[in-house]
């Protein structure tokens, strides 16, 4: 039987994710205001950022109780 996650490791793992989804958001802003703009770029990065808002999202959901239970 596996253990539950460790409450601290969740919070860290969301916190890292925060901090990667605020970073990209500043990149892709960056990117998307120079010159020579990379719009194939820009849709990786917004890719890869709403895969980490889906991640954030499903550690929130794991760090709050069942309220069924």
């Amino acid at each position: 039987m596996s253990q539950p996650p460790d409450t601290a490791q969740l919070t860290a793992q969301l916190i890292e994710l925060r901090i990667e989804h605020r970073d990209l958001d500043e990149a892709i802003d960056k990117l998307a205001h120079s010159i020579q703009a990379d719009e194939l770029a820009i849709k990786r990065l917004k890719k890869r950022k709403l895969r980490i808002k889906d991640m954030m999202a499903y550690l929130e959901n794991k760090l709050i109780p069942d309220l069924d239970a």
